[in-house]
């Protein structure tokens, strides 16, 4: 270290940059020279921007602080019983979701609450008699879930639709999943406890639910797998698990570099799934919501035939799932997004400005196996009369499946002009095949 005495500032300054915000720390004790480098606000202010990813001096209350180099100190001071490396990535989790939000979906950004203490944490742990794993706690102590006003449950008529995780609807069926904050982690476990007979000793609690449906997430806080419920969950207590077991690592070891729960992983991959536009938001009529559709390849399918798109995606349906029947173990629900290309429908070189489907055929495999051949008229009952510039026609409906994987596809068979006024004879319009498949990872 003594070494450095010779070196330039700026050559001093990039080797100190280089190393962990602490080691830095360190070199400040063994010379005037290099406690003058070391306390350079530019180089903590590449320690906050590399570390903590602030472009400000932030407190971690997001409170505005004199210099970057106390900012460090206090985000350290605050989370100084935890390993540092999970805190990072904790931060670049959440970071990640607001982002993605702030600039998407600021309503639901909105209702994020501000992070937990540890007395807070600790308070959960007694009542419920757990140990949360260290990665959760982490993430709460950066926002205690979400908290909702009368006014975000005006406009859906079927409440709430702000949940950050978002869902899927079908006939009359409408899940959106939001984060549950600490006092109703304990109010909740503490209900299904009592109700459903769940065991105390099984260490579950409930982190994440949807507002319409008992649709609920379950962390296990021993071996720190999220599970969410079937249909079975309140006679005998079926779950899957959310994320793959072999992921999931030193839930509750500080001495250890890679802590990662299924909570964790879990919304690292939320977020990847937002940022990449897998998913995304989707209008209705009067609100917002995420969209568990998929809306990217492999996933989801895009054909066009006479001018024709239609894209088609499903998402696995867990709580209507009943892995004790022997044909109908898994339900999937698929999102058929149809439209007329500007261009208009064209059909041997004629150009028409409208189309109408007047009736569909499906093939459904369960694995390589045909289990559905349906034909028949409409789609959810409507005939859809498409025109060019208009909005996709969307609708959902829903399979069972006896396996945990499979396909549909089809074709609608589709009307130039109109049902009452057609211009000539009905044209089949293809549905590229699409996976029902047991994701890795359910929302």
């Amino acid at each position: 270290m003594m070494g450095l005495e010779a070196v330039g500032d700026l050559a001093l300054h990039t080797i100190l940059s280089k190393l962990e915000a602490e080691n830095s720390a360190r070199a400040a004790c063994v010379s005037k020279k290099l406690r003058a480098s070391a306390s350079e606000e530019s180089l903590w202010s590449h320690f906050c921007a590399r570390d903590l990813d602030l472009s400000q001096p932030l407190d971690p209350h997001g409170n505005l602080i004199p210099s970057f180099k106390e900012s460090y100190q206090l985000w350290r001071e605050a989370f100084n019983m935890y390993p540092w490396s999970l805190v990072k990535r904790v931060k670049k989790c959440w970071d990640k979701l607001r982002n993605w939000l702030t600039i998407n979906f600021p309503e639901a950004e909105s209702t994020l609450n501000k992070g937990a203490s540890e007395a807070d944490i600790q308070e959960l742990e007694k009542i419920l008699k757990v140990k949360l794993p260290l990665p959760t706690r982490i993430l709460y102590r950066f926002h205690d879930g979400q908290d909702f006003e009368d006014k975000h449950f005006q406009n859906s008529g079927v409440g709430c639709p702000l949940g950050i995780i978002g869902g899927y609807s079908f006939y009359d069926l409408l899940i959106n999943v939001y984060l549950l904050p600490l006092r109703q982690v304990i109010s909740e476990t503490e209900e299904i406890t009592r109700k459903q007979g769940f065991s105390v000793r099984s260490k579950c609690v409930v982190v994440a639910a949807s507002f319409t449906y008992i649709k609920k997430f379950f962390l296990n806080c021993t071996s720190g797998q999220l599970y969410v419920g079937t249909r079975n969950l309140r006679a005998d207590g079926e779950m899957l698990p959310c994320v793959p077991n072999a992921l999931i690592s030193s839930v509750h070891d500080c001495s250890v570099d890679q802590q990662q729960d299924a909570m964790l992983l879990w919304l690292e991959e939320h977020g990847r799934r937002l940022e990449n536009g897998i998913i995304k938001l989707r209008q209705e009529e009067n609100f917002r919501s995420i969209s568990q559709f998929p809306e990217e390849s492999p996933l989801c399918s895009t054909a066009i035939t006479n001018g024709v798109k239609v894209r088609a995606s499903a998402v696995f349906v867990p709580e209507l799932a009943n892995l004790q029947h022997t044909s109908e173990k898994y339900l999937f629900a698929y999102s058929i997004r149809m439209s007329l290309l500007p261009e208009g429908c064209i059909i041997n070189g004629m150009t028409f400005s409208s189309c109408q489907l007047h009736c569909r055929h499906w093939i459904i495999r369960a694995k390589d196996v045909v289990v559905g051949d349906v034909n028949a008229e409409a789609v959810v009952g409507q005939y859809p009369l498409l025109h060019p510039g208009d909005s996709e026609f969307v609708y959902e409906s829903c399979t069972p499946l006896p396996f945990s994987s499979g396909s549909i596809e089809g074709s609608f068979a589709f009307i130039p002009g109109s049902l009452r006024e057609p211009k000539g004879g009905p044209f089949d319009v293809a549905v590229a095949q699409f996976p029902l498949q047991l994701p890795d990872y359910i929302f």
